[in-house]
């Protein structure tokens, strides 16, 4: 049994994969279906006693919630385990006993024979120290029926996943979704977890093994990056301009900050050089807060046309934050694009400048490119996608952060990094990964001005050392948020780059 902490879950699968998992396993003679549902209700018992430790000490009073599918068969092993246990036990079930699947339906029969199965409505006002969503778990696709909701309870346990959310993108459907404290799903996580609504719906996430085999696909969550990603190494004579000179367009005067911010995160992650180039309005303010980091004069597209040209050790360019927005950035992003295929960064300005035509940008887009959206500036470049993100989810499985990524990607032909507490990162190649902000990786602190100049610095940082544009994006997504975990409450953007090199220093180690 393992939980998000471990950062080493497999691959999250939808909905339909996990069928398709279990299908095969019991069309190959490895496991039963009864098999699944028995090991499911003892995993999700030993995880209540690890996750509440006094639950396990005295008998107490639970009620289980019994949908009609597979979901409500595990539910009818956890009431039997817990009545074994001692507890006091009733169960609510929705349904009809006919229409249960067969493994189910036994289950079914199994507690009826130690107790009353009630209806939803006789067990709605029953005051529980444990309550068990076993109602639909990660086959649902409609909205929660209107009789169902959860009785009081002191601890809320889920089973699979809580009722209401789409398991393959944790959007609660119809706009209504039942609690939990807890969550226990069974071998794999799946998108709606770590998805939109699924974290604040799901609570605690822990992952058991029911005995199947791992199966190939899914989408990996992002994970630390190998120290390879973050290790200089040590080579003899080894020179600053071999780890790559990254070049930070500046905005005017009054709106430098957030490129210094880039800067700082750029050298920081262990770019060789990193220089703002800055119009001459901000040349004095740069000047008077910068010092490992170069300065050079840099007014417009022509200038930083010929500052490309004449330099072809500048490998890497972020573009964008506190630049403005109008022709003038729209230029800069013409200049840096066309500079023969250099790594660029684009953020912030450098894509809301592009919201009449999303299309112009796309035909600059090289493949050395990553555009780091947040939700606003993701809107602005892919309505349609953003559109759909946002309609009312009332049949799942439902359009996700990942599809609307993964489908960005591939119409703008670069990386696309979907920020936000459930970032996504997508290659053009369909290849797409996720970061999981819930348990000890959910960092609300990060909601913060300038955090997302740092991101696109450390991106445009490691593309400078030589990685490509999917392994930047990822670990510096990764390690932007292990940054902020260690700076905790309270931080702001420019703590993060100096918490890397205790970041990195932990991953040596």
């Amino acid at each position: 049994m393992t939980d998000l902490k471990t950062h080493d879950l497999p691959p999250l699968l939808t909905a339909a994969q996990m069928r398709a998992v279990e299908q095969e396993a019991m069309r190959a003679g490895a496991v039963t279906g009864l098999a699944l549902m028995e090991a499911a209700g003892r995993a999700v018992l030993a995880a209540i006693w690890a996750h509440w430790p006094d639950l396990a000490q005295a008998p107490q009073r639970a009620v289980v919630l019994c949908g009609p599918g597979h979901n409500g068969g595990d539910g009818f092993v956890i009431a039997r385990l817990l009545h074994d246990w001692g507890w006091q036990v009733r169960v609510g079930f929705w349904g009809t006993q006919d229409r249960l699947p067969p493994d189910a339906r036994v289950n079914h029969d199994r507690w009826a024979a130690l107790g009353a199965v009630e209806t939803l409505a006789d067990v709605a006002r029953a005051e529980v120290d444990l309550s068990i969503d076993a109602l639909f778990g990660i086959g649902l696709t409609r909205p929660l029926p209107p009789e169902v909701g959860a009785p009081q309870a002191l601890r809320r346990v889920a089973v699979d996943i809580a009722s209401g959310i789409c398991a393959d993108s944790g959007r609660a459907l119809g706009g209504r979704a039942l609690c939990a404290d807890l969550t226990v799903s069974f071998h794999c996580a799946k998108p709606g977890h770590v998805l939109a609504e699924g974290p604040a719906h799901c609570g605690a996430l822990v992952v058991a093994g029911i005995g199947l085999r791992a199966a190939g696909g899914g989408v990996p969550l992002i994970g630390a990056p190998a120290r390879g990603v973050i290790d200089k190494g040590v080579v003899p004579g080894r020179h600053k301009y071999q780890h790559g000179h990254a070049l930070i367009v500046s905005g005017p005067m009054g709106r430098s900050g957030a490129a210094r911010l880039a800067a700082r995160a750029a050298l920081r992650i262990g770019a060789g050089l990193v220089t703002v180039a800055a119009p001459g309005s901000a040349m004095l303010e740069n000047a008077c807060q910068l010092t490992a980091i170069m300065l050079m004069r840099c007014d417009g597209a022509v200038a930083l046309a010929e500052i490309l040209a004449r330099d072809a050790r500048l490998c890497a360019l972020c573009l964008g934050p506190g630049l403005g927005l109008g022709q003038g950035t729209r230029d800069l992003v013409g200049a840096a694009l066309g500079a023969g295929g250099r790594a660029v960064v684009l953020d912030a300005d450098a894509l809301s400048s592009f919201a009449d035509d999303p299309e112009g940008l796309f035909a600059l887009i090289h493949p050395q490119t990553v555009l780091t959206p947040h939700d606003g500036e993701f809107a602005r470049l892919f309505p349609d996608l953003a559109a759909r993100l946002t309609a009312p989810a009332e049949r799942g499985p439902c359009f996700s952060r990942i599809d609307a990524a993964r489908a960005a990607a591939a119409r703008a032909g670069c990386v696309v990094v979907l920020k936000g507490p459930d970032s996504v990162v997508a290659s053009p190649d369909g290849r797409v990964a996720v970061h999981a902000a819930m348990g000890d990786r959910a960092v609300p602190w990060l909601a913060t001005a300038g955090a997302g100049d740092v991101l696109a610095g450390m991106i445009a940082g490691l593309m400078a050392r030589g990685h490509d544009p999917w392994e930047a994006s990822t670990a510096a997504v990764w390690l932007h948020v292990e940054a902020a975990r260690l700076s905790g409450p309270g931080l702001i953007a420019e703590d993060l780059p100096e918490t890397l090199p205790r970041v990195m220093g932990a991953l040596r180690a």
